[in-house]
């Protein structure tokens, strides 16, 4: 694993680059309070699968404009996205209203912030539609009538991927969200 500074608006930001040299690379974002090491399962399985992955060592003090200084200081103008928790909602906030940067995003347990959450709760009332393919995780129950109702808020083509009831799907279901992620990788 490569580990490299990144300098943005906010402060430098550690990241970790691992995998392959391939064409497609997978930005994660992980949870607020939680490192990067809780993708390492998820990492192999998507190295084994020849994708390269980026994540930042932890989400505290990335903005929006953040990600995309990540993203133009190590080249990638085109990524997948996938995040967990405040991650998801940081993907969803940059993925929203800006085609053509990322080909794909996948969140677990978080709608698209204009549907209310479980509580009722709206997390930005103006953000504009995805318009790329997204994958909801879901393994949390209370989430899924969040993430069914954020289809209308998706032009790109929408799944939900109900795993039950599992906390921590990086780490209790690798495998799944490893594969929720590769299949949003492929032309098919």
């Amino acid at each position: 694993m490569e580990s490299t500074m990144v300098t943005t608006d906010s402060g430098s930001i550690e990241v970790r680059v691992d995998g392959p040299d391939s064409r497609h690379s997978v930005l994660l974002l992980p949870d607020a309070g939680e490192r990067a090491d809780v993708f390492d399962a998820v990492c192999e399985r998507l190295h084994n699968s020849d994708l390269r992955t980026i994540v930042p060592e932890t989400l505290d003090g990335l903005t929006p404009d953040g990600v995309f200084a990540v993203l133009d200081q190590l080249s990638l103008p085109w990524v997948h996205l996938a995040g967990i928790g405040a991650g998801a909602e940081m993907a969803w906030a940059v993925a929203s209203g800006r085609f053509g940067r990322f080909a794909s995003l996948v969140v677990v347990d978080r709608g698209h912030p204009v549907v209310p959450m479980f509580d009722g709760a709206v997390r930005d009332a103006s953000a504009p539609v995805a318009e790329v393919p997204t994958t909801i995780v879901i393994g949390d129950p209370a989430r899924k009538p969040e993430a069914d109702a954020s289809m209308r808020y998706v032009t790109g083509e929408f799944r939900v991927v109900d795993l039950g009831s599992i906390d921590n799907v990086p780490a209790r279901a690798a495998a799944e969200f490893a594969s929720a992620i590769a299949l949003r990788t492929g032309s098919w």
